[in-house]
């Protein structure tokens, strides 16, 4: 009887030949510091990452050691593993498969990295190490699903780790290491969210995998796995062959990997055009080296030939292109062919020219806009483009609630139940200790000791108070009604919707927009952290008709709602961007309503902010009235500067 669980094999995968290579050549050299997978559902990317680990072949391992030590190699042992090798002692070992260790979205940095028990620590004198993912993971395969959802501080701490091979662990002047050697993978839907270019910089590799749309090959695949669901294991010798053939060949590549040399002059067109691509720093010129290498290794050769830099260079530069959030992370593959060509010239050309560098993303798709969609029933009137954004790093009132929240973001300061955050102050502990305060404790203990001696007893703990920011969710509740129009107000709007969203996506915030028109509000965009889904609906909006601003309000307040209910450490912010000439009820009175509105948004004490766009001469006030009934904080558009909107937004959620 058959006990195993059989893995897809990966030479049964089909197509996505890309995606394989780069998973290959990181099994060749896991110093290339892993691939980022991007692409929709069910494009195998999943299957591919387990089937690496089923393919690789066993590896030997000090067989106590919860890191999984390599027995051979001082340097890639931890401290207890090397004092026992140098001193001589046995190491007993023994051989098993890489392990796939999963990375969840919403783990911990004591998950991630382990932690210290310094209660055990105080207590016994001791160093308790609480291994982490890393220990698990090392000399195996590190695989992060929608790495673009995992927290920033999170994806940082586990991309220097991988780009070291080691993880420190700090705590209160208490320190310890181990090896952290392993092949770092994230699979993500650019639908869902881009990751920022930082962390998208510490990817060695990125490729990007589309659905099949060949029939005869879609058909293969049904058959294939169709034979497999049916008998695995007779599926898995029957490629058995292959899977043997292509170990042996990176078990290969791995011997010659130490002997392959790279020309000078294949080096100096890897930095010009790198140079002619404008890619920040050094790491996209030091990874494509390292690639080019392991792709002549897995060819047999021990010099790196033009052929090698030109795939390695598409692997490495496409996702370090992208210079803001709403240019598509494209390579032009002919310039690229190009610029290698006159890469080495003496003579200095000009950087390649693609469409999205040429012109800003905005520029780009105003040109080829001709019929956006609307909302199916709501008739389009006019579209106005999106006006000019400005800067907004200059930030002010900044904001701190007192209210404890699970998770992190880049916005609003909050206190933080996460060890992450800035250290304030002590607190005495409720049930279980969870972030201790050496320096307090000991004060503590010291000003409660007898006769001299110094003892740390349980009433002496003392538990950090720390400062961090939380995730903002921003919903705009925009009027398009067709006043909007009247001096290109919609433009302007748009405009600073625009320079919010820039903003919206360097600190990790969710946006939605309600726009509301005619006799109704709808959703034109759900709450989300993809700013290229957003910046698409922006465009869409259309103007025209009446305004029932009444209905707008209550939906934005109702997606707020909906939202707190799936996670309520969100903080929200609601923006109403109108002109306040609200002539459409839900049911009956339109000021009753409104009244009702700002009611219960000063109930719920929810941040809002009223800009206000009605001109004329003739005034009617009704969105001052508002923000002052809803304590609300309020602009009039021509008091600010042009651009000034996101700058107020983001002073509300900094």
């Amino acid at each position: 009887m058959h006990h195993k669980y059989v893995v897809y094999p990966f030479t049964a995968i089909v197509g996505q030949e890309k995606m394989k290579k780069a998973l290959i050549l990181n099994a060749i050299d896991w110093k290339i510091s892993g691939v980022l997978i991007r692409g929709e559902k069910g494009t195998a990317k999943s299957t591919a990452v387990r089937a690496l680990a089923a393919l690789l072949p066993e590896i030997e391992v000090v067989a106590d050691c919860p890191f999984s030590c390599n027995p051979y190699e001082l340097r890639e042992m931890c401290k207890s593993c090397q004092e026992r090798k140098k001193s001589n002692q046995k190491i007993s070992v023994k051989k098993r498969r890489m392990l796939v260790v999963d990375l969840p979205i919403n783990a911990t940095e004591d998950r991630v990295i382990g932690t210290l028990n310094i209660e055990k620590a105080l207590k016994e004198g001791t160093k308790a190490l609480e291994s982490g993912i890393l220990a698990e993971a090392n000399r195996g395969i590190l695989y992060i699903d929608e790495v673009n959802l995992l927290d920033d501080h999170i994806a940082d701490v586990l991309l220097d780790a991988a780009a070291m091979g080691v993880n420190i662990i700090e705590r209160e002047g208490i320190s310890v290491f181990h090896p952290a050697k392993f092949i770092l993978i994230g699979t993500m839907n650019p639908e869902e969210g881009e990751l920022r270019p930082q962390l998208l910089d510490r990817f060695g590799l990125s490729v990007r995998v589309e659905k099949i749309e060949d029939r005869e090959r879609r058909v293969e695949i049904i058959k294939l796995r169709e034979e497999f669901d049916a008998d695995s294991f007779s599926f898995e010798k029957r490629f058995g062959k292959f899977q043997d053939g292509m170990q042996k060949k990176i078990i290969k590549a791995r011997d010659i990997l130490p002997k392959v040399n790279i020309p000078e002059d294949l080096l100096s067109k890897i930095s010009q055009t790198c140079i002619e691509f404008a890619v920040d720093g050094l790491r996209a010129d030091i990874i494509t080296a390292k690639t080019a290498k392991a792709i002549a290794a897995y060819d047999c050769r021990e010099k790196v030939n033009e052929a090698d830099i030109l795939e390695a260079l598409e692997f490495t530069l496409e996702h370090r292109m992208r210079k803001n959030p709403f240019e598509k992370p494209e390579l032009d593959r002919e310039k690229l062919r190009q610029t290698m060509e006159k890469a080495g010239q003496k003579e200095k050309k000009s950087p390649p020219q693609n469409d999205k560098q040429k012109d800003s993303p905005r520029q780009d798709k105003e040109k080829s806009r001709e019929n956006p969609s609307a909302k199916p029933g709501i008739p389009k009137e006019e579209i106005f483009k999106i006006g000019d954004g400005i800067k907004t790093d200059k930030m002010f009132n900044v904001k701190k609630d007192r209210i404890y929240r699970n998770s992190t973001g880049r916005s609003v300061k909050t206190l933080t139940k996460s060890k992450q955050g800035k250290y304030v102050r002590t607190k005495l502990p409720k049930g279980k200790i969870r972030d201790i305060a050496i320096d307090a404790t000991i004060r503590a203990a010291a000003v409660n000791k007898k006769n001299g001696g110094f003892k740390i007893n349980i009433e002496d703990i003392r538990e950090k108070i720390r400062v961090g920011k939380g995730a903002s969710l921003v919903v705009f509740v925009v009027d398009a009604s067709g006043s909007m129009g009247a001096t290109e107000r919609m433009k302007s709007a748009k405009g600073a919707i625009f320079s919010f969203l820039n903003r919206a996506y360097q600190k990790r915030d969710r946006v939605a927009m309600i726009v509301f028109r005619n006799k109704e509000a709808y959703t034109l965009l759900q709450p989300t952290r993809s700013m290229d889904l957003a910046m698409k609906k922006l465009e869409e909006i259309p103007t025209g008709g009446k305004t029932p601003l009444p209905a707008g309000i209550l939906k934005g307040m109702e997606t707020i709602k909906s939202e707190l209910i799936k996670n309520d450490n969100l903080i929200p912010v609601l923006v109403l961007i109108t002109d306040g000439k609200g002539n459409v009820p839900i049911e009956e009175n339109v000021f009753n309503e409104l009244k009702y509105c700002a009611d219960e948004i000063k109930k719920r004490n929810l941040r809002t902010i009223v800009i206000d766009t009605e001109s004329g001469s003739l005034r009617f006030g009704l969105a001052k009235e508002f923000a002052e009934d809803s304590k609300a904080k309020y602009y009039h558009l021509n008091e600010i500067e042009p651009g000034k909107i996101a700058s107020i937004v983001s002073s509300e959620v900094r």
